[in-house]
């Protein structure tokens, strides 16, 4: 048995489904107009200079002893490190495996 059709009269169903078709391309048209002009409103125009030669050149890692210093610190921690593994791998482990006579 098929299912039961609403009575169509006048294309009362195709109505209806096309109102709501209608409805929500209104309400997403409406939607996207808003979200644009959310958007355009938080544009702020500025001016950017980008200039390298800004300053008398007093950036910090421009200086040849940082560089130095930066390096003793790396190699003392490298030492640092690589020596800590050496005096745990110093230890002598001995071994020994008994081998006792039994009664049979």
């Amino acid at each position: 048995m098929a299912p039961k059709q609403p009575h169509a009269r006048n294309g009362t169903i195709f109505f209806t489904v096309q109102k709501t078709v209608v409805m929500k391309k209104a309400y997403l048209t409406l939607l996207a107009v808003l979200t644009n002009i959310l958007l355009f409103a938080q544009e702020k125009t500025t001016q950017v200079d980008v200039d390298i030669n800004k300053g008398n050149g007093s950036n910090w890692y421009a200086s040849p002893w940082v560089w130095i210093v930066g390096a003793a610190v790396f190699i003392l921690l490298l030492v640092a490190l690589t020596s800590g593994s050496r005096s745990s791998s110093d230890k002598v482990v001995e071994k020994r495996t008994v081998i006792r006579d039994s009664d049979v």
